[in-house]
This record gives C-alpha cells, structure tokens and sequence, in this order.
C-alpha cells in the first residue's frame, strides 16, 4: 500500500513572502489594471454616463479632422523611427566596429539627451528654424511647424534610446564569424550585410519598436512645433484639457494603446532573441584600424554629436539672450520665473520633491517587489500574473496612464479620491509609468545571485528579511542606484504622465515649461527646460561618483579577479 503524499507545512517565511506577494499584486492592480479598466468604460459612455456602446468610436472614425490623427501618428512616428534607427545604426558601428577616437566623448554626447524633457528640443527649434529663427532660410521655405518640426524634435531626444539598444547588440559579436567570412574571401560588404547586419538584427528590430513607440505617443515635441497638425497624443489633450470631452479622450487613448501594446510584444521577442544569439564559446571582437573607414566614422559621429550639442546650446543660449533676436546679450531675466506665466521657481521645487519621492519609495518598491517575484517558492500562479502585471507600464503611454487616473482618482465614492490634486497621484504616477524598467532591472540583479544563500539562511532558521537586509541588499546595491537615478531622472522630465494629474500647488518644471511656451513665454521655458538639464547633469555625475565609491567601500567582491 503507497502511503499518501504529505504537503510540507508553509513556514513562517513562505506566509510572509506569499503575503508580501499578494500585496504587490494588489498595488500594481490598483495602479494599474482598474484605472485601465475605468477608461474603457468611460470609451462606451456619453458625458452623462450612460452606456451607448461604440457610437464613441462612431462619431471618432466619421470625423475626418479627429481620425486623420491616426495617419499622421502612423507615419510621422514610422519617418522618424527610421532616420532615428539610420544615425543610431551608424554611430553605434562607429562606437564599437572601429578604431575611432574620443568614444567616451562621443558616448557621453550621445546620452545627453536623454536629460532633458522631450519639449527642449521643440523649443530650441523654434529658435533654429521658427519665424524668426537664425537657420530659418535652411527649410527652403517650408515651416517648422507641422510634420517636419515633430520628426526633427523626435529623432533628437529618441536617439539615445536607440543607441543603447543597438550598441548592446554591437558589442556582442562573435569574431570567429569575421574569421570565417575573411577565409572563404567575403567582400567586406557581404561580411556587413551577411555577418554584421544578421547578428544584431533583433537589436535593430527591439529598437525600432521602441522607438516607434515613444514618438507615436510622445505629447511635448507635437505640442511645441506641432502646429495644425494632429497628432494622437495632441489630440487627447485637446479633448480632455481643451473641450472637456472625457468619454473622446477614452476613445483615442485606447487607439494610441493598440500601437503601444504591439511594438511591446515585438520588441519582448526580439530581445529574447538577441540574447540567445550568442554561445558560450563566443569569442569577442575586436575591430582592426582602417584609416580611410575610421576618418569616415569620425567625421559621421562628430557631425551627429554637433548637431546633438548645437541643439542643446542653442536652447541654452536662447534661456539668456536679453531679447531673441533684436538684443543678443545675455541676461538671468528669464530665470526669474515669478514674471512668467505659467511657471515659477515652485514648480522647480515640486518637480525636484517629486524626482526625490519617486526614486526613493519607487525604488523600494521595486526592489523588493522583484525580490518577492524572484524568491518566493510559493502561490507560482501568484508570482507569474504579479511578473506580467509589472510588464504592463511599458505597453502604456504615459497619457493614457495619466487619463486613467482622472477616471479612477476623481470617481466619485473612492475611498483613494483624497488623493486626487495631490503630490502622492504624481508619485504613484511616475513610479507606474517606469516600473517595468526598473523591475526588469531589479530581476537581472537578484538572478546574479546564488540561490545557495537563501538556502543557508534557511538551513540556519535564519528569517528571510534578515538575510534580505543583511546580504542580499548589499549586494545589489549598484541596481538599486541604478534603479533610483532612472527614476529620478524620469520623473524630472516626464511631461506625458502628469500633464493630466497636477493641481495649482503641485505644477511641475515640465509642465511649467509647457504652460510658459503656451502663454508665449518661450525664453523662460527654454530656461526651465534647461534647469532640467543642468538638475538631471548634476545628479548622474552624484550618481557615478557614489557609485564607484560604494563599489570600492561595499563591493569589493566583485573586484577580485579583475
């Protein structure tokens, strides 16, 4: 007779995990999945609330002036993700497939963008090539307000974006193919389309979805120098800042999520894909000099990196000329806000309380969510739907995400509606728009781990919170800097998530920068966009110098061997 299987007892760790579990699942539902829910309800509402199904979607697709939004997204984003794929391609070959010099200078040049909000770049075009700016004549007549301003502005602040993803799959290259191509007499065009172009193909792929996603969803660039052309992301904006239309606000948001949702689920294949490219006998490459390829490189990447800092300069020399363009000499007037309309130095202060609040309590909340997903060995369904659950911020725009929250935030009888107009929606915005990144990074971290020290620790009746406090924090420090840097930055130049969110009291500096450039105000909005920059600068040069402190002071583990 076969005794009968006996399920071990649940120790008092694994109740605590699978709780702690349970409570991430209901946080991330909450800030996510039921606002979500509520915009599609509102979708097939009229403005009293009662239902009448699609006759929203109806009215949207009979509308010529509403639906030709959707071509103009389609193929303004589609324009600009391939020029923004193009000079990606190509400076990433020349950062690791040549012998050029200055690559941490041109790298560094590369990433500025990215710390600045996506209006900088709009408002410095004005300056370049609006009516009365100083390349002007360079448009041969045409305007810079329209399709041409939103892929110029596009392609500038989706740039590095790109980059990083197609240098990850550059930089991994197998130089025994390079060997075998140059054995068997491959010109050096059939090795490129052959070798080079196959094995960072689904890095290509990966950022073209991308970065196809953050211009069809982008609000700041169309906003500035988008002029009479619609746009998608405008276009909510429009019907829920401008008409009120709350129900037609739902309708095109969920058009913009179609797009969103698919290139995420592209973009998650192509890079599973890339990375099981590689084996382990992969041996690295290394790129041989070539004068006349090299100068070539040289001079494609100094062009690009001056094009990258003649925008930003051009943007920070517009925040201190006295007068644009009559009086050219420079002046601090425009950084005294308290003359502006729609900005002041408190919504310096709001975004930077805002920057500090978010990289704290997002990155606690990451972390040890991800450390919930990744160690408890309990409750497996649980642990599977909270990992897709945390997946979802990245298939949503920021503007959708900031709508759902007025629909769930500001209904009535929710018991969460004190926090509507209050700095804490803005958090909990900021952290739901960037957790997918920075969970995925979490996840990398604590796979790094041996899982031989849970199992010590649980050997030795050691409570898992300690061993998490003691040992498996420490150790990870790094991504948890890494984690909060992200955040902050974010949060300082995100103008999408909380456009829709923020109260009088609350104005941030990236909404300010809009508010002033709408009022007319463009210097003192070039100015606040800049105090971005010089913020954002600022605190990842903090960043990288506590770093490398924290890794000679905690991690020295990691420096054995090298």
């Amino acid at each position: 007779m076969v005794a009968p299987r006996v399920r071990p007892r649940l120790g008092r760790d694994e109740w605590l995990m699978g709780g702690g579990l349970l409570v991430l699942a209901l946080y991330l539902a909450i800030t996510l999945l039921v606002p979500l829910a509520l915009m599609l309800t509102k979708s097939v509402q009229d403005r009293e609330g009662a239902f009448v199904g699609l006759a929203n979607f109806a009215q949207y697709f009979t509308n010529p002036a509403l639906s030709g939004a959707i071509g103009n997204s389609l193929w303004v984003s589609a324009l600009a993700t391939a020029i923004t794929i193009a000079l990606a391609f190509g400076y990433a070959y020349a950062l690791n497939r040549s012998c050029i010099p200055f690559k941490g200078f041109f790298r560094l040049v590369a990433m500025l963008p990215l710390l600045a909000p996506s209006l900088l770049s709009a408002i410095a075009l004005v300056y370049l090539f609006g009516n009365q700016g100083a390349l002007k004549g360079w448009l041969f007549g045409e305007s810079i307000y329209g399709p041409i301003g939103i892929v110029i502005g596009s392609v500038f602040w989706t740039f590095p974006h790109a980059l990083i993803i197609i240098s990850t799959a550059l930089a991994t290259a197998d130089a025994r193919l390079y060997e075998a191509s140059e054995s068997l007499g491959a010109s050096r065009w059939r090795t490129f389309t052959v070798v080079t172009l196959s094995g960072a193909r689904y890095g290509l792929i990966s950022a073209l979805f991308v970065v196809f996603t953050l211009v069809i969803t982008d609000f700041g660039v169309p906003k500035v120098v988008g002029g009479q052309f619609n746009m998608l992301a405008t276009d909510i904006y429009k019907q829920v800042v401008g008409q009120q239309n709350f129900q037609m606000g739902a309708v095109v948001s969920l058009l913009l999520l179609l797009p969103a949702v698919l290139a995420f689920f592209v973009e998650r294949w192509a890079q599973r894909r890339q990375i099981s490219s590689l084996s382990s006998r992969a041996v690295p490459y290394r790129p041989k000099p070539s004068p006349v390829r090299d100068l070539a490189l040289l001079g494609f990447v100094g062009l690009v990196a001056l094009v990258i800092l003649g925008i930003l300069g051009m943007a920070a020399f517009a925040s201190f000329a006295k007068l644009w363009p009559y009086n050219l000499s420079l002046t601090l007037s425009h950084y005294d806000f308290s003359n502006a309309d729609g900005g002041s130095w408190a919504s310096y202060g709001n975004s930077i309380r805002l920057a500090l609040y978010t990289a704290v309590s997002g990155s606690l909340v990451v972390f040890v969510g991800a450390y919930l997903v990744e160690k408890t060995r309990v409750a497996k369904p649980l642990r599977t739907a909270t990992h897709l659950l945390a997946l979802i911020p990245m298939a949503v725009p920021g503007m959708v995400l900031g709508l759902a929250y007025i629909f769930f935030f500001n209904a009535p009888g929710n018991p969460l509606n004190f926090l509507y107009g209050t700095m804490a929606i803005l958090v909990l915005a900021t952290i739901a728009h960037f957790y997918t990144v920075s969970h995925l990074t979490a996840l990398t971290a604590l796979k790094q781990l041996d899982p031989e020290f849970e199992s010590v620790s649980a050997a030795l009746k050691t409570p898992f919170y300690r061993t998490f406090w003691r040992v498996t924090t420490p150790m990870c420090l790094p991504a948890i800097l890494d984690i909060a840097i992200y955040f902050f930055i974010n949060a300082m130049t995100t103008v999408s998530a909380v456009v829709f969110l923020y109260a009088p009291h609350t104005t941030l500096a990236s909404v300010a920068v809009l508010n002033m450039d709408d009022a007319g105000d463009t210097a003192p909005a070039a100015a606040m966009a800049m105090l971005i920059v010089y913020t954002s600068a600022g605190v990842r040069l903090l960043h990288a110098w506590l770093s490398r402190w924290l890794l000679r002071r905690t991690q020295a583990w990691r420096l054995q061997g090298r």
